[in-house]
């Protein structure tokens, strides 16, 4: 069994990782941090125009129909830059479900305009306080209509279509709401990561049809989060090598006693913890990305392992990072933050670590048992 990427997704790679760090900078990152703006709105159509949105949309859709290891070679790109754009709501979740479970006229309307960067989509699932689970789930669907309140919606400030869970006759539903539309309020949320922003939607009657099977909202939220879960691994595994890298060149350019500070047993500890745990998580993200290319039924196993393993990495780079800088790494002025501060909110966009590693436990020992 071969885990590695083939020579073209290797090209891909290259094309991503050149593309970005041409046109996001650190200063591209810091302008949206700093800014009023939501996003990098130029950044955003020039990877719609290189084609990076709709790379596992099927060319009738108006994709570029390469697949699901294209596109995790290019979250890991996304990842590396911090690029402050809603690729993961857009392209992992609301992209992800549609393809999943969304109808031919649901596919045809959205996911062309999705690939093209003309719409934003999300997914909204939290209400309230409460965990995200079936049983917490009180925004109503009529059959035509949703009623309910959604928090912490990602990119739910500039989203043009949403993906929402709600209460219906049968359970529980996945409906598709045009956040455009009529009956939609939007509230914009503060986070320690404002390059990626999150919101409060508020459904008054709003026109919604469902999306997938009545009643089976759920078992479908829980495999496109499966999915989406192995994509953001990626984009994590990428976070983490640039904080090591960040760390490391940090490290062996710093004079201290006369000599660069890389070569203290302290800084070697943290650059090696640093990758080991990066390596680890890439390991378990590739699992994933074969049990996801390949719609293995290791997947739901093999998401959770990809999902902890990154949350994990990225959570400890981006910290030992700063560590690694010390004094200077707590300053404004150095960029050791953008990474601290993604590292937060990737950590929490797709449900705790604790959340995962439950799913995991839980997960191993169905497999087991069966």
């Amino acid at each position: 069994m071969n885990f590695d990427f083939s020579d073209e997704q290797k090209m891909l790679r290259d094309q991503a990782r050149s593309f970005l760090e041409d046109k996001c900078t650190s200063q591209t990152v810091r302008t949206i941090l700093e800014g009023d703006e939501p996003y990098d709105k130029e950044l955003w159509a020039g990877i719609a125009e290189m084609g990076f949105l709709g790379a596992a949309i099927p060319e009738e859709f108006g994709g570029l129909g390469l697949g699901h290891l294209e596109l995790c070679v290019i979250a890991e790109e996304v990842g590396r830059v911090v690029a402050p754009v809603p690729f993961s709501s857009s392209v992992y979740l609301a992209t992800e479900a549609l393809l999943a479970a969304g109808s031919d006229s649901q596919k045809s309307a959205w996911l062309p305009k999705l690939a093209a960067g003309e719409a934003i989509g999300t997914f909204a699932v939290a209400e309230g306080n409460k965990p995200a689970t079936a049983k917490n789930v009180n925004a109503s669907f009529d059959g035509s209509s949703l009623t309910g309140t959604k928090v912490a919606v990602p990119d739910g400030d500039v989203a043009d279509v949403a993906i929402v869970a709600a209460k219906s006759a049968k359970g529980t539903a996945l409906v598709l709401v045009d956040l455009n539309g009529p009956g939609v309020s939007r509230r914009n949320l503060r986070t320690v990561d404002p390059t990626r922003s999150y919101a409060e939607l508020t459904f008054e009657g709003a026109p919604a049809e469902l999306i997938g099977d009545d009643g089976e909202g759920w078992s479908l939220k829980e495999r496109v989060f499966d999915r989406a879960a192995v994509l953001m691994a990626f984009e994590q595994v990428g976070g983490s090598q640039s904080a090591l890298e960040m760390a490391k060149e940090y490290a062996m350019g710093r004079i201290a006693f006369g000599r660069s500070i890389a070569s203290f047993q302290a800084i070697k500890h943290k650059l090696a913890d640093m990758y080991i745990k990066t390596e680890l998580a890439r390991s378990n993200a590739y699992y994933g990305a074969w049990a996801l290319s390949t719609d293995a039924p290791e997947l739901p196993v093999a998401a959770a392992g990809a999902r902890v393993a990154a949350i994990e990495a990225y959570g400890f780079a981006a910290q030992e990072n700063v560590q690694a800088h010390g004094g200077i790494g707590f300053t404004w002025e150095a960029d050791c933050h953008l990474h601290y501060r993604r590292a937060r909110n990737l950590n929490l966009a797709l449900g705790s670590g604790r959340v995962w590693k439950d799913a995991l436990v839980t997960r191993l020992e169905q497999r087991n048992a069966a």
